[in-house]
């Protein structure tokens, strides 16, 4: 027996040094994408990418952008995966009028297989995306806008009533706002964050929480299954708050989804979603598609309002936050804007504004540039894009891509490229503007919901929600920013969504203007 063992174990390690050694001179000579530049420690192994990823904290985005002042454009950033920086590249790389995949590899980690947007398969996916559509189109979001309104006036009345002298963390506050809005909306009803007195602080990081599971499934793939099969009770009794609250969070839109499963008997197709219906749900709107049954089960349904409802939630926030610290730490920037509103005539006090209100808003041309500026530096996706053409060779000048390999792109990078934004870290409206004050848009390189047959689901929800808050909220009241600086807003690290270097909230003293 001792004798068998032993020699199990000598052809167990004699075919490991035969088989690393082998492996390695075909990922750095024979692969497909072994041409391309970049470090050979990554072109060899995975765990390059999990350095960054898990033992640094999420740094890898940041060391791809190294990787490329010193290789150039195009990159071989993992065995199998290629990463491209150059503006002009991105149109073509999410573009309308192609086949394009996402990467198996990277979606499966967040163990949503089933949703809209961690869907591989380009025509799966196209079937899916063309149900949720109606309910995220421009006219549902301007029908629902009375949600976004009330809301809004609901986080100004709690603003105006706090204690005179009182600092509250208006970082938490922008997440309870975003996180009713999204709730309402999707699911028919809120859980008030707005009105917990701390807005419910132990959520506000819950998207980040997630990012790190994410980041740590990329590499270690039975990391999410093994916490989701860790009993509930011993989680609650060693697991970290965060952990905590991810999985809380999993839970009730589960049991939130299967109410509502359970209480909808039929669903007439030929119901138009705008008709005003106002307990019409993301729910309702995929059982009254034409997806087959089994995109209509539990599991299915869950996964979709897990996922939509956590998009929207931290990613609008951020945003948000980044463009109001710029504002008041800028007073000839907030000044103008409170100019070109006062000039504008809209009621910006509590009283509804409607979406007559809504479109006169967005026609003011600062406050689009203030707007474009705020979603510029408060990029919410920190990660790669992934994109792969499964059926054809790319082009990217004189390097042909195999058909299969999956390519990326990071707008936070390309929103931080100096070639295009000049001095990028600087929050500059004006870069929007033409020298009559009118609103240009810059062609290439700003991408902040990203584009083509995947672009971001919940862009004019996002934009209804940024004209209405950041209006509002400067007409409304001053700001003094208590201990706010650039650790607070600034990109730090790669959560999938972005994460800062500090987490102890974003604190002001809020005093009333009118």
């Amino acid at each position: 027996m001792f004798k068998m063992s032993s020699f199990v174990a000598t052809v167990t390690l004699f075919g490991l040094l035969l088989y690393i050694p082998l492996l390695a001179y075909y990922r750095l000579y024979l692969h497909p994408i072994a041409k391309f530049p970049g470090p050979k420690l990554a072109a060899f192994t995975r765990y390059y990418e999990a350095y960054y990823d898990v033992f640094r904290g999420g740094q890898y985005t940041f060391k791809i952008a190294e990787m490329h002042r010193k290789y150039g454009p195009i990159i071989r950033i993992s065995p199998h995966e290629l990463h491209i920086s150059d503006p002009a590249f991105y149109k073509q790389l999410y573009s309308h009028n192609a086949r394009w995949d996402k990467y198996d590899w990277a979606v499966e980690a967040f163990g949503a297989p089933t949703a809209t947007l961690h869907t591989v398969d380009f025509y799966q996916h196209k079937r899916r995306r063309a149900a949720l559509n109606p309910f995220f189109s421009k006219a549902n979001v301007i029908h629902k806008y009375h949600v976004i309104e009330t809301m809004v006036n609901k986080f100004c009345h709690r603003l105006r009533t706090q204690p005179k002298g009182t600092v509250i963390n208006l970082g938490n506050a922008i997440s309870a706002l975003t996180r009713d809005i999204a709730t309402e909306i999707l699911i028919g009803g809120s859980f008030n964050h707005l009105d917990v007195e701390d807005f419910h602080a132990d959520l506000a990081t819950l998207q980040q929480n997630a990012g790190e599971v994410w980041r740590t499934t990329k590499h270690i793939r039975w990391f999410g299954l093994l916490t989701q099969s860790i009993p509930r009770s011993i989680i609650d009794k060693f697991g970290d708050k965060g952990l905590k609250n991810f999985l809380s969070y999993l839970d009730a839109m589960a049991n939130i989804t299967a109410n509502i499963l359970s209480q909808t008997e039929s669903v007439d197709a030929n119901i138009p979603l705008v008709k005003g219906d106002t307990a019409h749900t993301i729910v309702h709107q995929i059982l009254a598609s034409d997806l087959p049954p089994s995109e209509k089960t539990l599991d299915h349904l869950a996964h979709e309002v897990i996922t939509l409802t956590s998009a929207g939630m931290e990613t609008t926030a951020y945003s948000l936050r980044v463009t109001i610290y710029h504002l008041f730490k800028n007073p000839n920037i907030l000044g103008r804007l409170r100019e070109e509103l006062a000039s504008s005539n809209i009621e910006l006090s509590d009283a509804e504004i409607g979406s007559t209100g809504l479109a006169a808003l967005e026609a003011l041309p600062y406050l689009n540039a203030v707007l474009m500026e705020g979603l510029r530096l408060g990029t919410v996706v920190a990660s790669r894009l992934q994109r792969v053409a499964p059926d054809r060779d790319l082009q990217y000048g004189q390097w042909r891509i195999p058909a299969g390999t999956p390519v990326g792109m990071t707008p936070l990078l390309m929103h931080q490229d100096e070639t295009l934004f000049p001095e990028p870290k600087v929050f500059r409206p004006e870069r929007w503007l033409n020298g009559d004050g009118d609103l240009v848009r810059i062609d290439q390189g700003f991408e902040p919901f990203s584009r083509g047959t995947r672009i971001c689901l919940g862009m004019h929800l996002a934009w209804a929600e940024l004209y209405t808050v950041i209006a509002k909220l400067l007409w409304c009241f001053d700001l003094s920013l208590d201990d706010v600086g650039p650790l607070d807003v600034e990109a730090a690290s790669d959560k999938f969504v972005t994460a800062t270097a500090r987490q102890n909230g974003f604190k002001a003293l809020v005093n009333p203007r009118i």
